[in-house]
Protein backbone atom coordinates (compact mmCIF):
# COMPACT_ATOMS: atom_id res chain seq x y z
CA UNK A 1 0.00 0.00 0.00
CA UNK A 2 1.35 3.93 -0.77
CA UNK A 3 0.47 4.34 2.65
CA UNK A 4 2.64 1.83 4.58
CA UNK A 5 5.49 3.68 2.13
CA UNK A 6 5.36 7.12 4.10
CA UNK A 7 5.28 5.83 8.04
CA UNK A 8 8.12 5.46 9.54
CA UNK A 9 8.43 2.14 11.53
CA UNK A 10 8.00 3.84 15.25
CA UNK A 11 5.28 6.80 14.12
CA UNK A 12 5.22 9.61 16.03
CA UNK A 13 1.68 10.25 18.54
CA UNK A 14 -0.28 13.17 18.10
CA UNK A 15 0.60 15.54 21.02
CA UNK A 16 4.35 13.68 21.09
CA UNK A 17 5.72 14.84 18.01
CA UNK A 18 8.53 17.25 16.69
CA UNK A 19 4.89 19.10 15.12
CA UNK A 20 3.94 19.24 18.78
CA UNK A 21 6.91 20.29 20.17
CA UNK A 22 7.68 23.16 17.83
CA UNK A 23 4.08 24.71 18.05
CA UNK A 24 4.01 24.18 21.93
CA UNK A 25 3.13 27.69 23.64
CA UNK A 26 3.88 28.61 27.63
CA UNK A 27 1.42 30.54 29.10
CA UNK A 28 2.65 33.52 30.90
CA UNK A 29 -0.07 34.79 32.53
CA UNK A 30 -3.99 34.64 31.18
CA UNK A 31 -4.12 35.80 27.36
CA UNK A 32 0.05 35.90 27.08
CA UNK A 33 2.13 32.87 25.83
CA UNK A 34 5.59 32.72 25.07
CA UNK A 35 7.12 30.40 21.92
CA UNK A 36 10.44 29.96 20.79
CA UNK A 37 10.12 29.53 17.11
CA UNK A 38 11.85 26.92 15.50
CA UNK A 39 14.59 27.38 12.80
CA UNK A 40 12.86 23.55 11.94
CA UNK A 41 10.00 25.36 10.03
CA UNK A 42 11.63 28.01 7.79
CA UNK A 43 12.25 28.63 3.90
CA UNK A 44 15.53 30.34 3.78
CA UNK A 45 15.58 32.79 6.42
CA UNK A 46 11.21 33.33 7.08
CA UNK A 47 9.14 31.04 9.01
CA UNK A 48 6.41 29.20 7.00
CA UNK A 49 2.75 30.78 7.22
CA UNK A 50 1.21 27.77 7.91
CA UNK A 51 3.52 26.65 10.64
CA UNK A 52 2.99 30.10 12.38
CA UNK A 53 -0.87 29.58 12.21
CA UNK A 54 -1.00 26.50 13.93
CA UNK A 55 1.04 28.84 16.55
CA UNK A 56 -1.65 30.79 17.28
CA UNK A 57 -3.98 28.42 16.59
CA UNK A 58 -2.73 26.73 19.95
CA UNK A 59 -2.61 29.44 21.66
CA UNK A 60 -6.10 30.57 21.00
CA UNK A 61 -7.54 26.99 21.80
CA UNK A 62 -5.98 27.46 25.21
CA UNK A 63 -7.63 30.77 25.54
CA UNK A 64 -11.32 29.77 24.42
CA UNK A 65 -13.26 27.47 25.67
CA UNK A 66 -14.23 25.20 22.28
CA UNK A 67 -11.16 22.84 21.23
CA UNK A 68 -11.15 23.20 17.32
CA UNK A 69 -10.85 25.63 14.87
CA UNK A 70 -13.75 26.37 12.62
CA UNK A 71 -12.86 29.23 10.25
CA UNK A 72 -9.34 31.24 11.25
CA UNK A 73 -8.20 34.38 9.12
CA UNK A 74 -4.23 35.58 9.89
CA UNK A 75 -2.94 38.82 8.16
CA UNK A 76 0.97 38.05 7.90
CA UNK A 77 2.04 41.65 8.53
CA UNK A 78 5.69 41.52 8.95
CA UNK A 79 8.25 38.48 8.50
CA UNK A 80 8.66 36.43 11.28
CA UNK A 81 12.51 34.66 12.04
CA UNK A 82 12.96 32.22 14.54
CA UNK A 83 13.54 32.71 17.94
CA UNK A 84 11.62 34.79 21.04
CA UNK A 85 7.79 35.30 20.46
CA UNK A 86 4.93 36.33 22.30
CA UNK A 87 1.25 35.62 21.57
CA UNK A 88 -1.43 38.07 22.69
CA UNK A 89 -4.95 36.06 22.85
CA UNK A 90 -8.33 37.97 23.72
CA UNK A 91 -11.86 36.64 24.03
CA UNK A 92 -14.46 38.55 21.70
CA UNK A 93 -17.27 36.15 22.34
CA UNK A 94 -18.57 33.05 23.39
CA UNK A 95 -21.38 31.12 22.89
CA UNK A 96 -23.05 27.35 23.19
CA UNK A 97 -21.25 25.85 20.23
CA UNK A 98 -18.91 28.45 18.75
CA UNK A 99 -16.64 31.05 20.34
CA UNK A 100 -14.49 33.78 18.61
CA UNK A 101 -10.97 34.91 19.39
CA UNK A 102 -8.23 37.51 18.25
CA UNK A 103 -4.34 36.42 18.83
CA UNK A 104 -1.05 38.67 17.79
CA UNK A 105 2.37 36.97 17.45
CA UNK A 106 5.08 39.61 18.38
CA UNK A 107 8.75 39.80 18.14
CA UNK A 108 11.68 42.20 19.04
CA UNK A 109 13.33 44.32 17.00
CA UNK A 110 16.94 45.41 17.50
CA UNK A 111 16.26 47.70 20.66
CA UNK A 112 13.97 46.08 21.76
CA UNK A 113 10.59 46.86 21.15
CA UNK A 114 7.39 44.51 20.09
CA UNK A 115 7.00 44.33 16.29
CA UNK A 116 3.27 42.58 15.48
CA UNK A 117 4.39 39.59 12.42
CA UNK A 118 0.81 38.10 12.43
CA UNK A 119 -2.72 38.90 13.77
CA UNK A 120 -5.55 36.66 13.92
CA UNK A 121 -9.23 36.45 14.12
CA UNK A 122 -11.40 33.36 14.61
CA UNK A 123 -14.21 30.77 15.53
CA UNK A 124 -13.41 28.28 17.64
CA UNK A 125 -16.61 24.80 18.10
CA UNK A 126 -16.14 21.25 18.85
CA UNK A 127 -15.87 18.94 15.61
CA UNK A 128 -16.64 15.97 17.41
CA UNK A 129 -20.34 17.50 17.95
CA UNK A 130 -20.91 18.31 14.02
CA UNK A 131 -23.56 16.08 12.48
CA UNK A 132 -22.79 13.39 9.84
CA UNK A 133 -24.93 14.77 7.01
CA UNK A 134 -22.66 15.69 3.79
CA UNK A 135 -24.33 17.06 0.91
CA UNK A 136 -21.38 18.60 -1.55
CA UNK A 137 -20.43 18.12 -5.32
CA UNK A 138 -16.86 18.41 -4.41
CA UNK A 139 -14.55 15.41 -5.27
CA UNK A 140 -11.03 14.55 -4.04
CA UNK A 141 -8.43 15.84 -6.66
CA UNK A 142 -6.92 13.04 -8.86
CA UNK A 143 -3.32 12.21 -7.81
CA UNK A 144 -1.75 9.34 -9.29
CA UNK A 145 -0.84 6.76 -6.48
CA UNK A 146 1.92 8.18 -3.81
CA UNK A 147 4.96 5.95 -5.12
CA UNK A 148 4.01 7.29 -8.24
CA UNK A 149 4.73 10.80 -7.15
CA UNK A 150 7.62 12.83 -6.41
CA UNK A 151 9.50 14.47 -3.58
CA UNK A 152 12.09 17.01 -2.39
CA UNK A 153 14.83 14.22 -2.38
CA UNK A 154 13.66 13.83 -6.29
CA UNK A 155 14.73 16.89 -8.02
CA UNK A 156 16.67 20.51 -7.32
CA UNK A 157 15.29 22.67 -4.27
CA UNK A 158 12.83 25.04 -5.42
CA UNK A 159 14.32 27.74 -4.55
CA UNK A 160 18.11 28.84 -3.71
CA UNK A 161 19.30 28.82 -0.01
CA UNK A 162 18.03 26.25 3.37
CA UNK A 163 14.46 24.85 2.79
CA UNK A 164 14.48 23.56 6.44
CA UNK A 165 10.96 22.47 6.68
CA UNK A 166 11.66 20.19 3.51
CA UNK A 167 13.13 17.72 5.77
CA UNK A 168 10.00 17.82 8.04
CA UNK A 169 7.41 17.03 5.87
CA UNK A 170 6.09 14.03 3.75
CA UNK A 171 5.31 15.97 0.09
CA UNK A 172 4.86 13.69 -2.88
CA UNK A 173 4.00 15.88 -5.38
CA UNK A 174 1.28 14.95 -8.68
CA UNK A 175 4.12 14.71 -11.72
CA UNK A 176 1.32 16.67 -13.55
CA UNK A 177 2.84 19.95 -11.69
CA UNK A 178 5.89 19.57 -11.80
CA UNK A 179 6.89 20.78 -14.84
CA UNK A 180 8.63 24.30 -12.84
CA UNK A 181 11.38 21.44 -11.48
CA UNK A 182 11.92 20.63 -14.58
CA UNK A 183 12.51 23.34 -16.53
CA UNK A 184 8.90 23.12 -18.36
CA UNK A 185 6.33 24.98 -16.46
CA UNK A 186 2.84 24.12 -17.31
CA UNK A 187 1.35 27.30 -17.34
CA UNK A 188 -1.14 26.25 -15.22
CA UNK A 189 -2.06 27.34 -11.41
CA UNK A 190 -2.36 23.78 -9.90
CA UNK A 191 0.02 21.56 -7.49
CA UNK A 192 -1.17 18.88 -6.04
CA UNK A 193 0.28 16.27 -3.94
CA UNK A 194 0.61 13.87 -1.23
CA UNK A 195 1.08 15.09 2.35
CA UNK A 196 1.95 14.37 5.77
CA UNK A 197 4.12 14.85 8.65
CA UNK A 198 7.90 13.14 8.22
CA UNK A 199 7.45 11.82 11.49
CA UNK A 200 4.47 9.58 10.44
CA UNK A 201 2.25 11.68 13.08
CA UNK A 202 -1.13 11.83 12.17
CA UNK A 203 -3.22 14.96 10.93
CA UNK A 204 -5.19 16.75 13.29
CA UNK A 205 -7.42 20.13 13.13
CA UNK A 206 -3.75 22.09 13.96
CA UNK A 207 -1.66 20.24 11.53
CA UNK A 208 -4.75 21.23 8.84
CA UNK A 209 -3.38 24.62 9.44
CA UNK A 210 -0.01 23.93 8.42
CA UNK A 211 -1.12 21.18 5.62
CA UNK A 212 -2.65 24.18 3.64
CA UNK A 213 0.77 26.26 3.03
CA UNK A 214 2.84 23.80 2.69
CA UNK A 215 3.20 22.38 -0.32
CA UNK A 216 5.45 24.83 -3.33
CA UNK A 217 3.55 28.18 -4.76
CA UNK A 218 1.51 27.74 -7.69
CA UNK A 219 3.65 30.96 -9.09
CA UNK A 220 5.93 28.14 -10.42
CA UNK A 221 3.48 26.09 -12.75
CA UNK A 222 3.12 29.98 -13.58
CA UNK A 223 6.36 30.11 -14.89
CA UNK A 224 7.39 32.26 -11.89
CA UNK A 225 10.45 32.14 -9.68
CA UNK A 226 11.34 33.03 -6.16
CA UNK A 227 9.21 32.82 -2.94
CA UNK A 228 5.71 33.88 -2.34
CA UNK A 229 4.89 35.74 0.24
CA UNK A 230 1.26 35.47 2.12
CA UNK A 231 -0.69 38.61 2.82
CA UNK A 232 -3.74 37.08 4.05
CA UNK A 233 -4.63 33.41 4.51
CA UNK A 234 -8.06 32.40 6.05
CA UNK A 235 -8.84 28.56 6.48
CA UNK A 236 -11.60 26.42 7.26
CA UNK A 237 -11.78 23.09 8.93
CA UNK A 238 -14.17 21.09 8.14
CA UNK A 239 -14.09 17.88 10.11
CA UNK A 240 -11.00 15.88 12.11
CA UNK A 241 -9.20 13.76 9.76
CA UNK A 242 -8.73 10.06 9.49
CA UNK A 243 -5.61 8.31 9.87
CA UNK A 244 -2.99 8.47 6.83
CA UNK A 245 -1.53 10.83 4.28
CA UNK A 246 -3.51 13.60 3.22
CA UNK A 247 -3.78 14.87 -0.11
CA UNK A 248 -4.01 18.70 -1.24
CA UNK A 249 -5.12 20.29 -4.12
CA UNK A 250 -4.32 23.99 -5.03
CA UNK A 251 -5.23 26.32 -7.84
CA UNK A 252 -5.27 29.81 -8.88
CA UNK A 253 -7.32 31.05 -11.71
CA UNK A 254 -6.16 34.73 -11.84
CA UNK A 255 -2.64 36.79 -10.91
CA UNK A 256 -3.18 40.30 -11.65
CA UNK A 257 -1.20 43.38 -10.16
CA UNK A 258 1.25 41.27 -8.49
CA UNK A 259 -0.94 38.77 -6.56
CA UNK A 260 -2.69 36.17 -6.88
CA UNK A 261 -5.01 33.76 -4.98
CA UNK A 262 -4.70 30.03 -3.87
CA UNK A 263 -7.59 28.22 -3.76
CA UNK A 264 -6.71 25.01 -1.20
CA UNK A 265 -8.59 21.70 -0.84
CA UNK A 266 -7.30 19.22 1.94
CA UNK A 267 -8.78 15.50 1.88
CA UNK A 268 -8.33 12.43 4.04
CA UNK A 269 -7.85 8.50 3.53
CA UNK A 270 -11.43 8.31 4.04
CA UNK A 271 -11.94 10.61 0.95
CA UNK A 272 -13.44 13.23 2.86
CA UNK A 273 -13.10 16.82 2.60
CA UNK A 274 -11.46 18.23 5.95
CA UNK A 275 -10.11 22.06 5.13
CA UNK A 276 -10.55 24.71 2.68
CA UNK A 277 -8.55 27.92 2.59
CA UNK A 278 -8.24 30.93 0.15
CA UNK A 279 -4.86 32.97 0.01
CA UNK A 280 -3.97 35.98 -1.40
CA UNK A 281 -0.02 35.99 -2.39
CA UNK A 282 2.54 38.97 -3.53
CA UNK A 283 4.38 37.64 -6.44
CA UNK A 284 7.52 38.88 -7.70
CA UNK A 285 7.05 39.33 -11.70
CA UNK A 286 9.79 39.92 -13.91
Amino acid sequence: MAEAATVPASPAAIGDSEFDRDTAVTRREPGVYDIDLSAGWTIISAVNGGYLLAVLGRALADTLPHPDPFSITAHYLTASRPGPAVVRTETVRTGRTLSTGQASLFQYDDEGGEVERIRVLASYGDLATLPDDVRTTATPPPIPPLERCFGPEDGPAPIDGSNAIADRLMIKLDPATTGWALGTPSGKGEMRAWFGLADGRDADPLSLLLAVDALPPTAFELGLKGWVPTVELTVHVRRRPAPGPLRISITTRNLAGGFLEEDAEVWDSADRLVAQSRQLARVRLG
